[in-house]
This record gives structure tokens, C-alpha cells and sequence, in this order.
């Protein structure tokens, strides 16, 4: 029994394909379902089903694939300890972003990181909060960057930015002539949000319900991209942060408008695992994305009419 071995029974666990597992672990099937079935005979334990085409875990099977990413965990952990780089920036690191924030985000920093720390290896990953977290737990991921919700309480979190939220209008609106809108007066509108599984829905709803204002049930968008995108059809108002917007006050049909009283905003963090020994490491890389953020114009208040 090694190492390896937990990696192709938590690959398998995952992928519920030996096909895809294999690939996953860069090995050939045959290898992977041999492995699989030597850990068994080691054990002395049936961990699959394989009367079915499909990959089903017995009870004992899913116990121990449990047990084999806790203990993933802590190799990794063991690892970075031994490597006595905590502090240097230097070697791979994988981060988690959100889709709400990686495309706009990235593109602001990644030029300086690279610049500032040429030996970092970044590898880049997108997903919703909820899968990054569980990805962060398991040590498939070093840290996160993301807003701050209760779910990300049980970590460690670096403040990176306080973001603003503008209010997006079709350029036919009332509102598209003044510079900012009190959130109060949302009181009654219908408002477009994200689908469920993006804390962006929560967190920008929460201010619109505290206005009075309610959500189109009739529509939950996949992206703001795709918000964006009815606003200017004129399908509704939303709220948009403040990395997404460009730099004009119009653009391409939305019209972007301060909010006020209160500013709605987000809490961008850098979230790692309380027992990382990388904190040091993650310390200055919050540290950097802070200073690229705060060298910013501000969009959301230095908007600039088409």
C-alpha cells in the first residue's frame, strides 16, 4: 500500500469512470483497475461493485475513500512543511477563483504576480464557491480567492478589497442621466440576478431585498455576462461589481450608475486552511493583489459618459 494508491481510489471516487481516472492519475486504465484490485486483496476488503457497468462503491469502499483524501491532505501539508518554503515565493501554488470574479480580476493581476514573482508556478481554477471549498478542504487547492461568505469561516481569510456594486440600466432608463441612484429608491423595481449556487445572487440580492426591490423569478442568468446582456436588451436592472464594469459610464447599450445609501459592496478575501504552513506565502500574494487593486481607477466611481 502507498501513496499512489489513495490517489487512484480518491480518482476513481471521483470520476466514477476508470477510463477517466486513469487519465486523471496520467497511468493506463489497466494499471489503475489492477492497482485497485491488489489495494483489495491487501486490505482484505471489497471497496466496488463490478457487476454493473457502472463504478459503485460498497460501504467500506466509501469510508475509505474518505479516509484517503484526509490523508492526501496531510501528505500535502507534510510536504509543503518539509519543503521549508512557507515564506518563498517560489514553486507551483493553485488558486480557486469564482466566475464572477476570475475574468475580471485576473487579467489586473496576473501581469504584475508574474512580474513581481517570476518563480511562481500559478495554476488557475474556476468554479462556484461551494465546489471550490470542498477542492480546498480535500488539498486539491492551496487557497481561494473569492468573496466572503459564512461558508468560508472555518478558514483563514486575507482581506484583499472591499468591491462595490454599481447599479447597470438600459440607456433608456430614467435613471441613466444622474450619477448615482439612492438603493431606496429600488424599493418596488424587479431586479435581474444570477441563478442559485453563485454567492454573487445572495450577496447582491441581500441589498436589493433590504431596499424593498424583488427578484424576476422568470429569469436567473448563468454569468454576468449574460446580465449584462439583458440589461441592454432592456429586460430589467441589476447590480454589477465593480471589477466587471468598463471603464465608460455607457457601454454598448447599459448604462452603469452609482448606488448609495448604502453602497452595496463584497468582501474579496484570499481563503487558505487554518493548518497551511504557506501562510506566510499567502500573506504576501493577498499583500500583492491588494496593491494591484488599490493602483486601480476607480470604475465605479470615475465614470466616464460614452
Amino acid at each position: 500500500m502507498n501513496i499512489r494508491d489513495f490517489e487512484y481510489l480518491v480518482a476513481l471516487a471521483e470520476h466514477k469512470h476508470f477510463r477517466k481516472a486513469a487519465e486523471a492519475c496520467f497511468v493506463s486504465q489497466p494499471t489503475l483497475s489492477g492497482q485497485i484490485r491488489k489495494l483489495e486483496d491487501e486490505l482484505g476488503t471489497v471497496l466496488l461493485e463490478r457487476s454493473s457497468r457502472r463504478v459503485l462503491f460498497t460501504d467500506a469502499g466509501l469510508q475509505l475513500v474518505e479516509q484517503a483524501k484526509r490523508i492526501l491532505s496531510e501528505v500535502k501539508t507534510f510536504k509543503d512543511m518539509a519543503s521549508g518554503q512557507g515564506g518563498s515565493m517560489t514553486g507551483p501554488m493553485h488558486i480557486g477563483f469564482i466566475p464572477t470574479l476570475g475574468p475580471y480580476l485576473l487579467p489586473r493581476i496576473v501581469p504584475t504576480l508574474k512580474q513581481r514573482f517570476p518563480e511562481l508556478e500559478l495554476y488557475l481554477h474556476e468554479a462556484q464557491t461551494q465546489q471550490l471549498i470542498h477542492q480546498l478542504e480535500e488539498g486539491k487547492l492551496d487557497c481561494l480567492v473569492l468573496a466572503s461568505v459564512a461558508e468560508t469561516e472555518p478558514f483563514k481569510e486575507l482581506d484583499i478589497y472591499v468591491e462595490p456594486m454599481s447599479i447597470a440600466i438600459p440607456c433608456g432608463h430614467e435613471w441613466a442621466e444622474r450619477d448615482e441612484v439612492d438603493m431606496m429608491e429600488l424599493k418596488g423595481k424587479t431586479v435581474l440576478a444570477l441563478g442559485d449556487g453563485h454567492c454573487l445572487r445572495d450577496q447582491a440580492l441581500g441589498f436589493c431585498f433590504a431596499a424593498g426591490a424583488q427578484d424576476d423569478e422568470r429569469f436567473k442568468a448563468t454569468s454576468l455576462e449574460t446580465l449584462r446582456n439583458m440589461v441592454a436588451a432592456g429586460g430589467g436592472i441589476t447590480l454589477l461589481p465593480e471589477l466587471s464594469l468598463p471603464a465608460e459610464k455607457v457601454k454598448d447599450g447599459v448604462c452603469y450608475v452609482k448606488a448609495v445609501n448604502p453602497v452595496p459592496s463584497r468582501r474579496l478575501v484570499l481563503v487558505y486552511r487554518p493548518g497551511s504552513p504557506l501562510r506566510q506565502r499567502f500573506e504576501t500574494l493577498a499583500a500583492a493583489m491588494h496593491d494591484c487593486l488599490m493602483a486601480l481607477p476607480n470604475t465605479a466611481t470615475g465614470l466616464t459618459a460614452a
